[in-house]
């Protein structure tokens, strides 16, 4: 936004809008441009072939696998978030 308003030749001491600035200028809200992206991404996804090769190395983690693990490791089970005081006492560490 700075870049724009610079363009413009106008500071935030002269207290124009954002929005009036990229109207000015015609440039989309980032947003707009964040959404384009993503979408552009989908469709990108979707066109590859189901038989085409996967990625090289070993599969991602995900935060649910990452979870799971953690949960496992420090013995606790998933039913123990019910109980808010119990959770918290599981999953306390204290500090050194």
């Amino acid at each position: 936004m700075r870049m724009l308003r610079w363009f413009c030749g106008h500071t935030r001491r002269n207290r124009v809008r954002n929005k009036a600035i990229r109207e000015r200028v015609w440039v989309a809200p980032i947003e707009e441009k964040l959404i384009q992206h993503q979408l552009r991404w989908f469709g990108h996804v979707q066109r590859r072939p189901p038989e085409a090769p996967g990625g090289r190395g070993r599969p991602k983690l995900t935060w649910d696998e990452s979870v799971k693990r953690d949960l496992k490791d420090w013995d606790i089970s998933e039913e123990l978030v019910l109980d808010s005081s119990a959770w918290r006492l599981a999953i306390n560490v204290p500090e050194p």
